[in-house]
């Protein structure tokens, strides 16, 4: 467990890099306009991680515009080499194995999630695949009792299912451990490799997990029931792991309550001791000791993550730390022998720091900013709110105000995708940018979310277009009550369920929203939950509880009265639609059905198609382009400043048509 792996206004001011913004109510001058290569260019550092042995220290960085995995002597952090050469869309996650001598990464083609498992050897800088192509490929553990072997899934036999082995990073031998005939969703190993737990999808939408008890037979299991979850617990209760000795199994659990525990079980007399129990918030993120795997302290997040510890050294050591930083202290990596840290300040107006612990001394050395030209231009401030909803629901949101600005100023609602995740407290780019631009952004935790108690995200259930469409138009109406928003010059903008989320309120709230921009959303449900890939098939289920049931006569009639499609005719903004080609999830159709049918009605429309994208945008060009053709966007129907394009569009993965049709458009 210790392994583990949640636009036109210009003026000669704008043009030399400044912004004067008036109106009636407020003045707001010399705010220096951040460039987009800033805000959405490959960060200088991120990834960073310690070696188990802590002779290493690694982050990632930009090889030739492609961020690649860089290595170096954790006293010479600025001597790094490169290790790695993609030239695609980059590496955007990676570990160490325990041998200290390879780094394990995942990567697919162009977005479409069919993961490879590339090895890299940090000395030769042979890169290795082991996997197939058109393989989901998932790495299940890794244990430093098999420094030479990980356990991996694939499902190249079934699409449906993952088949398990044990893989030599060495020889590429695989070793089938479980055929997996009974259509198990996930499997839980101890650090000798040993299958402990699968777990599969009830009928029901629930989930139940089995004990596997080896047989005499090879790769054979008995499997005895080991627990039951309902599907109202689905979100909120699971495995996190075992430790390092296999005697103990963690898990967080809201059967019989809303929010949920965090629990020990002993797995040898099956007698469960609770740790620590959710108030306000569910318990979200763990600490746990490197080599023992044991649970050191817990967080709670409601606006913002707090951290409680059972460990009393470990909490010494994070008063220490907190002294010297200004945000909030993170810690991304730790030695196996835990004398040795990586430390992340993460703060909301500005760059994440990144710090070397030693705990031996108590000693913080600062490394390296992950953007440290953000250190040149003022950021905002990101404030926690909470807004209630019609029903007197009460939303954990955030709200960020452009610099300086006092008084209404045009806003943006920045929906989240998930449904089931949440929005956060920190730096994030996508918010700075808004809010540079002039405009206040409020992210709204709406019914759904996860983090906030299983009731909390069942208020969700079938509520697409309904309630939790309530709770965003609720949003914008308490930001124009509380005089921060000009309820004149309202935008909403969202990716995946946010996506979808834009394109619902251009068919049925276009008298509170000025313009929409959707990224990667589905427009016809129907059609969404027919085309998942195959190796979603046992989440269906949930999925179909969760957002209308495709199998039922009514079921369908619910998702096609919630399609914004089916309400094509009722758009009366303009929307900003961006799909990647290679969406596995949210594909390519269901931008396409009704990027055709608001060209057949003649309704205004932006639409950009990258064709190695999938479900969001990596590479850097193509964010430049998107970002560029959305401020301006944004600018030419609320009045916020916007940085020039250049060649952006040039650069991008869009078709030829695409391109000519976009430069027209944004040279007028």
């Amino acid at each position: 467990m210790k392994k583990a792996l949640g636009v036109v206004l210009v003026c000669a001011i704008a043009a030399a890099g400044y912004w004067v913004y008036k109106t009636k109510e407020k003045s707001v001058v010399n705010v220096e306009l951040i460039p987009r290569e800033v805000l959405f260019g490959n960060p200088e550092k991120s990834m960073v991680r310690l070696s188990p042995n802590g002779q290493y220290l690694s982050y990632g960085s930009p090889l030739n515009g492609v961020q690649n995995i860089f290595i170096a002597k954790p006293e010479a952090p600025h001597e790094a080499k490169p290790i790695t050469e993609d030239k695609g869309r980059g590496i955007r996650s990676y570990f160490w194995l325990y041998d200290n001598q390879h780094v394990i990464y995942l990567k697919d083609d162009g977005g479409d999630e069919n993961w490879r498992i590339h090895v890299v050897d940090i000395h030769t800088k042979e890169d290795q695949i082991f996997t197939p192509e058109k393989v989901n490929a998932r790495i299940l553990n890794v244990s430093d009792k098999f420094p030479e072997e990980i356990i991996i899934s694939l499902n190249d036999r079934d699409p449906s299912y993952h088949d398990v082995y044990r893989l030599n990073i060495r020889t590429g031998e695989k070793e089938l451990i479980l055929q997996n005939d009974q259509g198990f969703r996930g499997f839980t190993f101890d650090d000798d490799y040993r299958l402990r737990f699968a777990s599969t999808n009830t009928a029901e939408g629930g989930v139940l997990y089995f004990n596997a008890i080896p047989t005499e037979e090879p790769r054979k299991y008995n499997w005895e029931s080991f627990m039951a979850v309902e599907f109202e617990d689905f979100c909120t209760t699971g495995q996190i792991g075992l430790t390092a000795d296999g005697n103990t199994l963690y898990m967080i659990d809201s059967r019989g309550r809303d929010l949920n525990v965090l629990k020990a079980i002993n797995l040898a007399d099956k007698s469960e001791k609770i740790l620590a129990e959710a108030t306000k918030a569910e318990i979200g993120g763990i600490q746990t000791h490197p080599a023992t795997g044991v649970i050191q302290a817990y967080s709670v997040n409601y606006l913002r993550n707090e951290w409680t510890y059972f460990d009393k050294a470990l909490e010494e050591h994070m008063s220490v730390i907190k002294k010297s930083i200004t945000g909030d202290a993170s810690v991304v990596s730790r030695t196996h022998d835990d004398t040795k840290w990586i430390v992340a300040d993460m703060k909301d107006d500005g760059p994440i720091g990144y710090y070397a612990y030693s705990t031996a001394d108590k000693r913080l050395t600062f490394l390296f900013n992950h953007r440290d030209v953000l250190t040149k231009y003022q950021l905002a401030k990101m404030e926690g709110v909470v807004i209630k909803a019609r029903d007197g629901l009460e939303m954990p949101s955030y709200l960020t105000k452009p610099v300086g600005v006092a008084g209404p100023a045009p806003l943006v609602v920045v929906v989240h995708g998930g449904p089931t995740i949440r929005d956060d407290w920190g730096y994030d780019p996508e918010v700075q940018w808004l809010a540079n631009r002039g405009y206040a952004i409020i992210q709204v935790n709406y019914r759904g979310s996860a983090g906030f108690g299983k009731s909390f995200i069942s208020k969700g259930n079938l509520e697409w277009g309904r309630k939790m469409h309530e709770d965003v138009l609720d949003a914008v109406q308490w930001a124009v009550t509380e005089g921060i928003a000009d309820p004149s010059k309202v935008a909403i903008y969202g990716g995946s369920y946010g996506g979808y989320e834009a394109l619902w309120g251009a068919t049925q709230s276009g008298d509170v929203f000025k313009c929409a921009v959707d990224i990667v959303g589905p427009s016809n449900l129907i059609t969404l939950l027919s085309s998942f890939p195959a190796y979603w098939s046992s989440f269906l289920e949930i999925k179909y509880r969760q957002v209308g049931d495709l199998r039922t006569e009514e079921g369908r009639a619910l998702l096609k009265e919630r399609s914004p499609l089916t309400h094509v005719n009722n758009i009366k903004i303009p929307v900003l639609i961006a799909q990647g080609e290679k969406d596995p999830r949210v594909k390519q159709p269901e931008s396409e059905q009704i990027v055709a049918a608001m060209k057949e009605k003649g309704l205004p429309y932006i639409y950009m198609l990258f064709l190695d994208e999938g479900h969001g945008f990596a590479r850097p060009e193509n964010k430049f382009a998107f970002y560029g053709a959305t401020e301006r966007f944004l600018a030419d129907h609320l009045g916020g400043r916007f940085e020039t394009m250049t060649t952006e569009l040039d650069k991008a993965t869009l078709d030829s048509a695409q391109k000519e049709e976009l430069k027209q458009r944004f040279a007028q």
